[in-house]
């Protein structure tokens, strides 16, 4: 049970290890996430910490509903575009209005990553679900579609569930087990081994590793 972070992707570069060798990987920028609230049991019969990110330019500060503003003028921290809720069990360790930057995972050396994917809007089964389709061939009448999917006989009918053309991507994508290439708290900036889903400027919340055995979780000094 650890804390999300939320921040923005930014697109994809290139880099070196010690060896010399070429390691791709995301950028994202995670400028300090504040706390907002601390939840304990004897408040809301749990424990967790919410967290606000991303500030809000002053044309679009003033588009913030008038019970947002009482909640973060109560607090006396500046509106935030986005809220996260992370269930931990020390939530007593934190204060509301304090901030969290990317150096949070400076103890750590894999992230989980998850974001919403691109939409693709409505594609076939061979985008879709990767069918290898019909021969590409003159006269063929099978190219790109699915093929048969039901029979004649019992039950007479298409089986539900079945791989099938609609609607692709737009959807919340989880990358888990992804190296930390580099942290740079001055910038703000986390850069993350591999791809992460999303378009750039999207919201990614990045949270440590939940399936890292501790062994290989914890950095090397």
């Amino acid at each position: 049970m650890t804390l999300t972070l939320m921040g923005k992707k930014k697109g994809m570069m290139q880099t070196f290890d010690d060896n010399g060798n070429v390691v791709v990987c995301t950028v994202i920028q995670a400028e300090p996430n504040v706390v907002s609230m601390v939840k304990n049991k004897e408040n809301s019969g749990y424990s967790a910490i919410q967290l606000s990110a991303v500030k809000l330019s002053a044309s679009k500060a003033r588009n913030v509903t008038k019970p947002l503003k009482g909640f973060y003028a109560k607090i006396n921290v500046e509106p935030r575009k986005f809220l996260k809720e992370s269930r931990i069990q020390a939530s007593d360790e934190y204060t509301v209005g304090q901030e969290i930057s990317v150096g949070y995972f400076s103890d750590c050396v894999f992230v989980d990553v998850s974001s919403v994917s691109k939409g693709k809007g409505h594609q076939g089964v061979i985008k879709r679900h990767n069918f290898a389709g019909g021969p590409a061939s003159h006269g063929s009448g099978f190219h790109r579609h699915g093929g048969s999917c039901g029979m004649r006989t019992t039950p007479g009918r298409c089986l539900p569930g079945q791989k099938k053309s609609g609607h692709m991507g737009a959807e919340r994508v989880t990358v888990q087990n992804l190296k930390i290439v580099k942290i740079d708290e001055e910038k703000q900036v986390i850069l993350v081994e591999g791809a992460v889903p999303g378009a750039r400027e999207s919201l990614v919340y990045i949270v440590k590793a939940k399936k890292m055995s501790a062994s290989k979780q914890k950095k090397k000094g």
